[in-house]
Formats: structure tokens, C-alpha cells, sequence
């Protein structure tokens, strides 16, 4: 007998999340409350540009963890969300640090460089009693050594901007996601274009991921953009999900197969 595939799913990631960028979040999110039960995660920032030490600021842990009781995930998005390697010489480095982005974190940090700072993030989950799988490299940036340190910590995944990776053999799964650059007009108007284009292309695809980043929310525009593609997602059948509890149904789909 084959196994029915799953429902498709979208799965909405708000990214950066940290006390400073909550201003940002709070219409959204409580717009998406409004929707009904639409399970988010949440890519969690420990110490953002190491202003905004989670630990002295009690009533932004205790806003997540009212999400985690609401079904919610948080996952770990770096330590830092800055980088402040040295800068190297090379062209394509410097490109991708300088131009691309100044906020990969995790980008030429050493295994041992990127297992501290793992660590310490999966120390602050505890501390806290936040459940944890995931991790998430600001930018998605990630060197060989934070892939290896990867592989010896008790995470379950990690991901780029169009995959998820099952840890800690690092497994592709497909999970196409939509993403904004909205720091200006134009930005945001290539933005939408692209996108439209690549929702029509995944109509058929078994998940969509939406990856929300504060600057979205920052312009109407774009934040109406999110709203309105989340509803016609939802409309179509969609199932919203969260990423741990999309991946845990695909390896149950996978093991029922077998």
C-alpha cells in the first residue's frame, strides 16, 4: 500500500527576533493571531549585536515563552547576529561580508569559534526550559567549521534560504522559501515580482517557507504583502506548520514508506 504524501504546508519564520525587533513583530504577529491557530517559529537572537542580552529582559522571555504554550517554535539564529571576524582579503569573502551582508555571523568562524557560541546558545535555551532543534546561521552563512560543530550537538536541523538539513548527517530536504530585500523602493518592489513569480512555481511543492525579516514590517508594503500571502496560502488548503513539526511529519511519512 503506498502511503498518502502529506498536506502541503507553509511554514512562517519571523527572523532577527530579539527585544529590539519586537516593536517591529508586534502588528504582524498579532494580525496572524487574528487568523487563528497559525503556528509560527520564531529564529531566536541570544545577545543581538550584542546589545540585547535576553537575560535582561525578562518580559520579552516571558512574551516567548506564551508562544511556545500557543504551539509556537523558537529556534537558535546565531549568538551574535553580527559579524565581527577580522575582514580577509579575499574578494569573494569581502563580498559576501561587506556587500551581501555585514551580519553572518557564522560565516569563517573556526569549529571551536562556532561550538562556543553554539553552545552558549543551547545553554540559554535550557537555562530558560525552551525546547530546541533547530539552528539557523544569520544570513544562512555557514563555514566548514560551524557545519562540524554542528554534527556533535543535539540539534535536529539547521537551513539555507531554500532547504532544511536534518543534523547531524546535514540531509536536504526541499523547503523553497519566499524572501524579501526591503531596505528600499525598488527593493521592495523587485521584491514582490520575484516573489509572485516563485509562489506560481511552487503552487505544486509540498511546503513553502515565508521568511520574515523586521524590516519588512517596517513598510506597508511589504508587510501588507506577507499578510495578504499568508491568507491565500491558507485559503488554498495550506497546512501551517512549524518547522520542527513539518520535518517530524516527513520522517514519520518516510518511516511508514519504509
Amino acid at each position: 500500500m503506498v502511503e498518502p504524501m502529506p498536506s502541503p504546508s507553509l511554514l512562517l519564520v519571523l527572523h532577527d527576533v530579539a527585544p529590539q525587533t519586537w516593536i517591529d513583530y508586534q502588528p504582524f504577529v498579532e494580525a496572524v493571531d487574528a487568523l487563528g491557530a497559525v503556528p509560527m517559529t520564531w529564529l531566536v537572537v541570544p545577545d543581538f549585536h550584542r546589545h540585547n542580552d535576553l537575560q535582561d529582559h525578562p518580559e520579552f522571555r516571558r512574551m516567548l515563552a506564551g508562544r511556545l504554550e500557543r504551539g509556537d517554535e523558537l529556534a537558535l539564529h546565531g549568538y551574535f547576529h553580527c559579524d565581527d571576524q577580522p575582514l580577509a582579503v579575499n574578494p569573494r569573502d569581502w563580498f559576501m561580508r561587506r556587500v551581501y551582508t555585514h551580519e553572518g555571523e557564522f560565516y569563517q568562524l573556526s569549529q571551536a569559534e562556532a561550538l562556543a557560541r553554539l553552545c552558549a546558545g543551547i545553554d540559554l535555551f535550557q537555562r530558560y526550559q525552551w525546547p530546541l532543534q533547530g539552528f539557523v546561521a544569520p544570513a544562512w552563512l555557514m563555514s566548514e567549521g560551524t557545519r562540524q560543530a554542528l554534527r556533535q550537538l543535539p540539534l535536529t536541523y539547521t537551513s539555507d534560504a531554500q532547504h532544511l538539513y536534518r543534523l547531524p548527517d546535514f540531509t536536504q530536504v526541499d523547503a523553497p522559501g519566499l524572501v524579501w530585500s526591503a531596505r528600499s523602493a525598488w527593493r521592495r518592489g523587485l521584491s514582490k515580482l520575484v516573489s509572485d513569480r516563485l509562489e506560481h512555481r511552487w503552487r505544486q511543492a509540498p511546503v513553502i517557507r515565508l521568511g520574515i525579516h523586521p524590516v519588512d514590517m517596517r513598510h506597508e508594503f511589504s508587510r501588507t504583502y506577507w499578510l495578504n500571502t499568508l491568507q491565500r496560502l491558507l485559503d488554498e488548503g495550506r497546512m501551517p506548520l512549524t518547522k520542527a513539526c513539518w520535518l517530524a511529519r516527513q520522517n514519520e511519512h518516510m518511516e511508514r514508506a519504509a
